[in-house]
Order: C-alpha cells, then sequence, then structure tokens
C-alpha cells in the first residue's frame, strides 16, 4: 500500500487516507486503532470488497497490491472472517454454508465434504451439517464462518475481531486453531483485535492507524507498547497495562423490578424436510432483576443467553411460566411484559440488541436519535439538546449525518445504545435490556458506556447485560446469572463465569 486511501459512498471524508504499508510473505500482524480508526475498512480492501466493481463502494486513492496485483484480482487466495458473521452466512445450513467457499474454489467434490466435517469439527461447533443457519446463536454463527474461512486454507487471512462472541472456551479454542493453521501453512494474518493481551502470541508486527491520518505507529509488538504505550492509550487502544479504570458510582441496589418464575423456551419448529423438531432451550428458570442493580448473563455460546434476555425484555413470550413486572412496573400494567402494548413497553423497557441494525430505523444517525424522543411528544428543542449531548459523550458527533448501517462494528453499538436512551435522563426506561453492550468499542468509548450505565444504575433503573466482556463485568456489574445446560444459576464472585 503506497499513499492508499478509501472514501465511503456518501462520506464526505476518508475513512483511511495516506497508508504506507508493506507486509511480507508469513507475516503475523495485529491492526489497531480507536473505534472507527478504518480497520474494518483496511481488511475489507485486503479482500478486494472496496472498489468500483465490489460489493463496498466509494473512492479509492494510492496503491494497493497483493502480489503484483489488485486485490480483485486475488480473492481466490484470501479469507475473511468480517466483524459482523451475519453478513457472511449465505446458506440455509451449516454444512452447506461451510461447503460454499470450497465449490467456488472449485475444489475436487470428493474433498469438500471431508473438509467441512473437519472444519466444523475443528472450531467446536456443536451440531452437524444440516443445521439452520438462522437458528444459530450469534456465537454460533461466529464459529461457522471461521469454519468456512479455515476451510479454504487461504494464504491470507483476515480476521476482524475473531471471537469477539465467543464464550472464553469457544475463543481460546478458534486462538489455537489459528495458530496451528498459521504454522502447517506459513499463510499471512492480518487481524483486529481490541482486547491485545488475548492475541500476543499469534502475532510479531503491530500495525496503528488513525482516521483518515495513515500508520501513527508500525513494528515488533514489545517495542511499539514500550515506546508508544501511554500515547496509543490515550487514543483509545487497548494497550496492555492500560487498561481503563472508570470512577463509577456505587449501586444503590433496590426492591425487585422483574421476576421470572419457572420460565421454559423452546424453539420453533424449522421449515423444510430436514428441519429440526423444536427443543427445549431453558427449562424451570428462576430469577429475579432489581432495581439500581446491573445483572450480567454469562455462559456458553448457544446456550439461550439472547433467548432469556429478549423474554426478560418482553419482546418474546415464554412456551410456559410468568415473567412479572413488581415495583414501579407494576405500577404501570401488572399483566406480564409480553402483553404489553408496543408503545408502552417501549417507554419502560429499553432494548439493544445483539445486531444493532435489527433496529434502525431512519436514515441518519441523528434522525435515530430523535425518532423516539419526538413520537413520544418531547418538544423539539429537548430532543435536540439531548441527542447532542449523547452524539458528544459516545463520540457520533462527525457521523451525525451518515447513516447508520454504514457505521463500524463499534459505532453501530454505540448508537444503538443511545437509541436505547434517547429520550433522555428523566424519560430514561426503568429496565435496559443488553446484548453485548461493550462489543468492538476502544477504552475511550468503552469506558463512556459503561458511565452512562452506570449513571442509569445509580438512578435507581435495573441493568441486565448479556456479555462476555470480563472487564465490563469486573467494573460495573453486582450480580451474575449463568446460562448453561438450559437451566440459570447465580454466580458468586470468584466461583467462574
Amino acid at each position: 500500500m503506497r499513499d492508499w486511501g478509501w472514501k465511503h459512498a456518501g462520506r464526505e471524508d476518508y475513512s483511511l487516507r495516506g497508508v504506507t504499508l508493506e507486509i511480507q510473505p508469513g507475516e503475523r500482524v495485529l491492526l489497531l486503532g480507536a473505534s472507527g480508526a478504518g480497520k474494518s475498512t483496511l481488511l475489507h480492501s485486503l479482500a478486494g470488497l472496496t472498489g468500483p466493481d465490489s460489493a463496498i463502494n466509494g473512492e479509492a486513492e494510492g496503491v494497493l497490491l497483493l502480489d503484483g496485483h489488485s486485490a480483485q484480482q486475488r480473492r481466490r487466495g484470501v479469507g475473511l472472517v468480517s466483524q459482523d458473521p451475519e453478513t457472511q452466512l449465505v446458506m440455509a445450513q451449516a454444512g452447506d454454508d461451510v461447503a460454499f467457499g470450497l465449490e467456488n474454489l472449485a475444489v475436487d467434490p470428493a474433498e469438500i465434504w471431508d473438509r467441512v466435517d473437519a472444519g466444523l469439527a475443528e472450531v467446536g461447533f456443536p451440531y452437524g451439517r444440516h443445521r439452520s443457519t438462522a437458528s444459530l446463536s450469534g456465537g454460533e454463527k461466529q464459529r461457522l464462518v471461521i469454519a468456512g474461512a479455515l476451510a479454504m486454507r487461504p494464504r491470507l487471512l483476515l480476521l476482524d475481531e475473531p471471537t469477539a462472541n465467543l464464550d472464553p472456551a469457544g475463543a481460546e479454542l478458534v486462538r489455537s486453531l489459528i495458530a496451528e493453521l498459521l504454522s502447517a501453512t506459513q499463510a499471512t494474518m492480518v487481524i483486529v483485535e481490541h482486547r491485545v493481551a488475548q492475541v500476543m502470541d499469534l502475532v510479531d508486527r503491530v500495525v496503528v492507524v488513525e482516521a483518515g491520518g495513515g500508520v501513527l505507529a508500525d513494528g515488533v509488538p514489545s517495542e511499539i507498547f514500550a515506546r508508544h504505550g501511554a500515547a496509543l492509550a490515550r487514543k483509545g487502544v487497548w494497550v496492555p497495562g492500560y487498561e481503563p479504570s472508570p470512577a463509577l458510582p456505587p449501586a444503590p441496589g433496590g426492591p425487585v423490578l422483574l421476576e421470572a418464575v419457572g420460565v421454559h423456551a423452546r424453539t420453533p419448529r424449522e421449515l423444510g424436510i430436514r428441519g429440526a423438531a423444536p427443543r427445549t432451550v431453558l427449562e424451570g428458570v428462576d430469577a429475579d432483576l432489581l432495581a439500581g442493580t446491573t445483572t450480567a448473563l454469562t455462559g456458553p455460546n448457544g446456550a439461550g443467553k439472547s433467548t432469556l434476555l429478549m423474554m426478560l425484555a418482553g419482546l418474546a413470550a415464554p412456551y410456559d411460566g410468568t415473567i412479572a413486572p413488581r415495583g414501579v412496573l407494576a405500577e404501570v400494567d401488572a399483566r406480564p411484559l409480553a402483553r404489553w402494548p408496543a408503545r408502552r413497553l417501549a417507554r419502560h423497557v429499553g432494548t439493544v440488541f445483539q445486531h444493532a441494525e435489527d433496529q434502525f430505523v431512519t436514515a441518519t444517525v441523528r434522525d435515530e436519535l430523535r425518532f423516539a424522543p419526538l413520537k413520544a411528544g418531547t418538544p423539539e428543542h429537548e430532543a435536540d439538546a439531548w441527542v447532542d449531548e449523547l452524539l458528544d459523550r459516545l463520540r457520533l458527533t462527525e457521523l451525525a449525518d451518515v447513516h447508520p448501517f454504514t457505521l463500524s462494528g463499534g459505532e453501530k453499538r454505540r448508537l444503538s445504545v443511545a437509541t436505547a436512551l434517547s429520550s433522555g435522563p428523566a424519560h430514561a426506561p426503568d429496565l435496559l435490556v443488553l446484548d453485548e453492550p461493550t462489543f468492538g468499542q476502544d477504552t475511550i468509548t468503552w469506558t463512556e458506556l459503561v458511565e452512562l450505565l452506570a449513571e442509569l444504575r445509580a438512578q435507581g433503573r435495573a441493568v441486565l447485560a448479556a456479555t462476555h466482556d470480563d472487564l465490563f463485568m469486573d467494573r460495573c456489574v453486582d450480580a451474575r446469572l449463568r446460562v448453561a445446560e438450559g437451566t440459570v444459576r447465580p454466580v458468586q464472585q470468584g466461583d467462574g463465569r
């Protein structure tokens, strides 16, 4: 790459500009930068996905070559695991999805299914080839995408936070598998990972980029962190030894706000001849959510965390059992949350989905934040004042006029949290339910999100989050519920996750 830059269609500013970089065969590069610095854009460009005849439109400048040719001409040797696994699943069944890339590479049909089965087994995929991709949890989809990329045995492996949606055991399994692949094939790797300490054994080089500012640092990891660690940390880069430690108000605690009793959850019957029959996901779940408290849902991928989260948010009804409001929620409406009118539920329970795009309804970031307060009848000047504060706190001001779908993964996550709070401090929901709220954040935006949630907790609101983020749990979580093997149990400090 020589003075290379890329500007997305419809944007005024370049995502990256002035990038001069040379990567040798077999190198293992950790790509760092603040949230929105253009890391994912760089990976997409190396994968040949940007350009006039490619999936991502925009304007390029400078030179980007793979093996002396355009990236579009070298796609066959590249494996990409993107930030959002939803964007890479193309087939209805798991085995077919892994086979898709192999078929496009014209691999001998007699070899394909052996490689598919091996790939699924290597990443710890818990089902067979015929599992519906639509029925998978976020972490299970991530494993499937990684299996598809590794099965192609790429010469260049591009990984965008490949373990962000995985439970600790799954993340360690995938990192070991990547290490084995790199050792066996001598493939080149470029990986984006916010939690640097987890991948230090995989890399031999660190490159730090800045939005529109080119390469800030490049070299051996130990030297880069020793020489530039403090400066990088101030920019929001996750540098070992510089983890954020926000000063948070204490949790006041309070009465029970929501009570789950004997809750059962089952999957719907899958379509098709080979569709799986309904199965029990959760059975006999009892749980209380307290006002003024942050509760974390933990547990392995596919255990039912998101399923339970959606039921506790009132967006899905349990197969059996009850989820009943208590305290101030019961004063609003004593019926189970799933029977509340949509407008009432949205006013008192804020939800942040696992896939941020699922809740975006307008064409700009600013309009997304204005939508709820204006619908609720908030005067326009009051709504705009709070929107401006949210934009500033979550570092979205410069993106106020862009389409939400064009944001980076971390930016989308911050926007989705902001939309749940957009009615203003005085009208914040009594219960805030979040699925992986800190995904894709640098240290600065991570701190802002955690401080916002802690402020809600201090006001007596209840916060419930499904998360694998150990640091978030250490700093801001008061109670933990582990979801595993169809049950939910409280976890004490030091009792594991």
